[in-house]
């Protein structure tokens, strides 16, 4: 005898097995940069220290507050600390420099670094930035005139220009990415196109940028590692067996 259901489909004589659903790949990662956006936090607190004290118009102000100084000052009084302090300090003596100063320091800093934070890892961006940013410092102590000083993260900011060239040539994830590629010809553009806006504007301390794109460009040929994946981004697919 048959067996019927009531909807008139007959029950299946064998035994079948529906296929097992796809594996749930994991969501996307949120990328952060928390460097990039610490850096960002420390200068706009430090300008408005700037602010209320009265250093961001007065120089000699600014100066008690860290900005760079000649090397001959700098080794007399060993306060060695102003190669630091210096790439967290914006201004002029003007309302207008200083302004521009901060947020056009601010947008670079923004862009470039939240980019190579994302492509080489925070650990990576870090010690790029502070390292070529005091070695722009002592470039620009040796430059300063003996009363002269100085402040800014440009140097700094320079130095992620730099280091971007070779960081992008030897990476074993970047070097052959199209659009890592196509960023190198945009990266030569604007560090000769700010150059030579440092050469021709006497305000701009054009050897920190220098000191600190050189020192970017060596710091660029260090070993890359690729990290391994977070567990929660490693999927493990397993195709089930028919049963016999």
């Amino acid at each position: 005898m048959t067996a019927w259901e009531p909807s008139g489909r007959r029950y299946a004589d064998s035994y079948s097995q529906e296929p097992p659903p796809p594996p749930r790949r994991p969501p996307p990662r949120r990328v952060t940069t928390p460097a990039t956006s610490a850096l960002i936090i420390v200068i706009v607190i430090g300008f408005i220290i700037e602010i209320v004290t009265g250093a961001w118009l007065s120089s000699y102000k600014l100066a008690l507050l860290g900005s760079n100084l000649s090397m001959p000052l700098i080794v007399d009084s060993g306060q060695y600390w102003r190669w630091l302090t210096s790439m967290f300090l914006h201004g002029d003596g003007t309302i207008r420099g200083d302004l521009l100063h901060l947020l056009s320091n601010l947008w670079a800093l923004y862009q470039l670094g939240t980019l190579f934070e994302v492509m080489f890892g925070t650990r990576r961006f870090v010690l790029t930035y502070f390292a070529t940013g005091i070695i722009a410092s002592i470039t620009s102590s040796f430059h300063l005139a003996a009363n002269g000083s100085s402040v800014g993260a440009s140097g700094a900011i320079f130095g992620i220009l730099g280091a971007f060239i070779f960081s992008v040539r030897r990476s074993p994830v970047w070097r052959n990415d199209p659009r890592a590629r196509h960023l190198m010809p945009q990266l030569l553009f604007w560090i000769a196109v700010n150059i030579i806006i440092g050469f021709s504007i006497a305000q701009i301390d054009n050897a920190a940028h220098i000191g600190g794109l050189v020192a970017g460009l060596l710091l660029g040929f260090l070993p890359h590692r690729i990290p391994p994946p977070p567990p929660g981004a490693s999927v493990i697919e397993v195709t089930p067996r028919s049963p016999i």
